[in-house]
């Protein structure tokens, strides 16, 4: 066995090895980083250096402006208002509520870019409201738990700042406007799902359209609404930087949450921003090991051997687009969706584009996969959350998911042979440039 083979092992091995016995993620990557580093007789120095480098990029300050924007958005009242809009909108519907609880989450993505906000925000208000309606309790959770992955895909989400910055050359503008019509997919086939099980269940239906409802809770929500235009239209239009957009709609958020909505006081504020520190602290120093983590695969040449290795089992497109999705979802199920979008698009991102997969196109895909992860266990932090505000057992909830999984996995497959899915946004709104 050569030296590069041998550090390669050790890389991938300890790293492995580490997460099966639940290191937390941020040791996993810096210890098999170092062993890495040891066993190629380079200085440890390295690490630090690499880290230091990973996180100095302007770009990345995007990323704690959009928490920030989120959390105070997520807490200053506006889940009620959203989920007043989305029953206007679908609450006449046949399983009425499963529907306004997608819905609501495709809005209230758009403003938190969190599914786990997103479940844990709306999951608390939808899930009691759809029980007492005569939901069945695992039914309304795995609706919540599958829909709040909208939000991932709906900008502005940091997940795709982050994506942009690991994958280099990007534009943040174009993963924005390529996220809408996905999340939109997504959403449908989630709605057609719950549908046909509301049929079956003989779930009840809401009170009738009236677009004069649907006009004045459309007013009502309009201030939570304008936060992501600001972003959109902003980055876009080449108004602003992805960064500053983020720190405009963070100011936004928090006149709004303060003073228009009131669900916010300025002590609530601070323990607001007291979370955004929290998480803010765990994705940077994630991001940094990472770094130093993707040094190695570059310098062990990873990526190429990865890329050779999926292309020598097939070279047809269409196996290679499934393994790489087979992948994604399994590296879903033992690892979170930073560390993943961190190590696995330098060494995914080649290969997909050899098979003609562009870099916008794959950053939805690895997103979505990643979203899918977070409902399966054992570290389906998403799926916890959930299970934890309807207080149901995790096994009940993982069964009454089964057939969205399904309804997801059409999604996901429709979005990785359908490029123009991705793509035909950012074209016409010129965001690819």
């Amino acid at each position: 066995m050569d030296a590069e083979t041998l550090s390669t092992l050790i890389l991938l091995g300890s790293f492995l090895i580490m997460i099966l016995l639940r290191f937390p993620i941020a040791y996993a990557v810096g210890i098999s980083t170092a062993l890495c580093l040891l066993s190629m007789g380079q200085s440890l120095v390295t690490l630090p250096q690499q880290m230091v480098k990973g996180v100095w990029s302007y770009s990345l300050m995007a990323v704690p402006f959009f928490i920030t924007m989120g959390v105070l958005m997520g807490s200053g009242g506006i889940s009620e208002r959203l989920i007043a809009l989305a029953n206007s909108l679908v609450g006449w519907m046949r399983g009425g509520l499963a529907m306004v609880n997608i819905v609501a989450s495709y809005f209230f993505g758009g403003i938190s870019g969190s599914a786990a906000a997103d479940t844990a925000s709306l999951g608390s208000i939808l899930i009691p409201m759809m029980v007492d309606e005569g939901y069945d309790a695992d039914f309304s959770t795995a609706v919540t738990i599958t829909s709040s992955c909208e939000g991932l895909l709906v900008p502005p989400s940091h997940n795709m700042v982050i994506y942009a910055t690991t994958a280099g050359g990007v534009s943040i503008g174009a993963l924005f406007m390529a996220g809408y019509i996905p999340g939109g997919l997504l959403a449908v086939a989630l709605m057609v799902g719950s549908y046909i099980l509301a049929v079956k269940h003989n779930y009840p239906k809401g009170k009738p359209f009236s677009l004069k409802n649907f006009g004045k809770q459309f007013i009502k929500s309009i201030w939570a609404l304008l936060a992501v235009l600001i972003v959109i239209a902003g980055v876009v239009g080449g108004i602003f930087t992805a960064t500053e957009s983020a720190a405009i709609a963070v100011v936004y958020s928090l006149l709004v949450s303060v003073f228009v909505y009131k669900g916010l006081n300025w002590k609530g504020v601070w323990k607001s921003l007291d979370t955004c520190i929290e998480t803010l602290g765990i994705v940077l120093v994630l991001i940094a090991m990472s770094a130093a983590f993707g040094t190695c695969l570059t310098l062990l040449h990873v990526p190429d051997k990865a890329a050779a290795l999926i292309t020598g089992i097939s070279s047809s497109p269409v196996v290679v687009i499934i393994l790489l999705n087979v992948i994604l979802l399994v590296l879903g199920m033992i690892m979170d969706m930073a560390p993943i979008i961190l190590i696995a698009t330098p060494i995914l991102l080649p290969v997909a584009m050899q098979v003609g997969i562009h870099p916008i196109q794959f950053g939805i895909m690895l997103i979505l996969n990643c979203g899918i992860g977070l409902l399966t266990p054992p570290v389906g932090t998403v799926l916890f959350i959930g299970s934890a505000v309807a207080k149901r057992p995790m096994e009940k909830v993982v069964k009454a998911t089964l057939p969205f999984y399904l309804c997801m996995i059409i999604a996901l497959l429709l979005i990785s042979f359908i490029p123009q899915i991705s793509l035909w946004l950012p074209q016409i709104t010129g965001a690819m440039g």
